[in-house]
């Protein structure tokens, strides 16, 4: 296919002439949403990397996405390493935040609002639900997308000087937890591992942006929607679970979301509303030895 109907290839960049799934259908992807800008590389060290250099510069034409084949240093919240099999969805996506959600024309100092996380989860999980019905995806407060109680898929928001935003988000599309770290595979899972077949990084795509664009927009309107949304999919909903703030950590009973997307939990001291935290210990992330980083 041509590729004349994405206007931007950086300079020196090393298109991806052989996916591991199936060709990347440019065409296809460039009509998701008036998607205006496609990067696709073989290898880098982070599409969050190149994305921010994208979110920097007022002259490349937005949405715009960022994938690449193999990532070599991607990162999760917290400075955590992300590991993928080479071939997974590894892409970030940047967005003018008042050209795509109707009446939002700036963002507060904090940086994108925690719903926006949430709201991509979501979008995420109905996406691969939806491209492959036999696999049930769920959504774990704050970031991640599970499967039977693995990690199949993990996202990351960071805002952009000028009301510009950037979701970071890897999908385990294709490989299998036997070539994952040791330390990671007990917690991870793969679609490969659940059905037998890669999951094409397009349909997946194609599925998800119009979904997630069109979400933000309805959340903005009227918040209720995330809940109504994420409840059914809460992957903890009803479980005791820890939350890491810090030194400090809260131990209860998880009862869903609120409308601001904080998480409802049930303490001794009864029920709170935790709007930051993680369900990991920040001291146990996986972080590899320089020598096989």
């Amino acid at each position: 296919m041509s590729d004349s109907s994405i206007p931007l290839k950086a300079a020196g960049a090393e298109w991806c002439d052989t996916p591991i799934d199936t060709p990347i259908d440019r065409v296809a992807l460039a009509a998701c949403w008036g998607l205006a800008t496609l990067e696709h590389y073989a290898e880098v060290g982070s599409t969050m990397e190149r994305a921010r250099e994208i979110a920097s510069d007022r002259l490349v034409p937005l949405p715009a996405i960022v994938m690449a084949d193999l990532q070599t240093a991607g990162r999760g919240r917290q400075g955590a390493r992300w590991w993928q099999a080479p071939g997974s969805l590894a892409v970030s996506i940047v967005l003018d935040v008042p050209g795509v959600i109707a009446g939002v024309t700036s963002l507060t100092p904090a940086g994108p609002p925690p719903i926006w996380s949430l709201a991509c989860g979501v979008a995420l999980a109905e996406a691969v639900t939806a491209v492959e019905p036999t696999v049930s995806a769920r959504v774990r407060w704050p970031n991640d997308v599970y499967v039977q109680g693995k990690k199949i898929a993990g996202i990351i928001v960071e805002s952009v000087a000028g009301g510009r935003v950037i979701f970071g988000i890897g999908v385990n599309t294709s490989g299998s937890i036997q070539e994952a770290p040791t330390a990671l595979a007990p917690k991870l899972i793969t679609l490969p591992d659940l059905t037998g077949r890669v999951m094409s990084r397009t349909t997946l795509l194609v599925e998800f942006l119009p979904r997630f664009f069109q979400f933000l927009r309805a959340i903005t309107v009227d918040p209720s929607q995330l809940v109504l949304r994420y409840q059914p999919l809460c992957d903890l909903s009803g479980q005791m679970v820890t939350i890491y703030r810090g030194e400090q950590f809260l131990h209860g009973c998880c009862r869903g979301i609120a409308a601001d997307g904080s998480l409802l939990l049930d303490t001794a001291a009864g029920e709170m509303q935790i709007t930051s935290g993680s369900l990991s210990d920040p001291a146990a992330a996986w972080r590899p030895d320089p020598e096989s980083a």
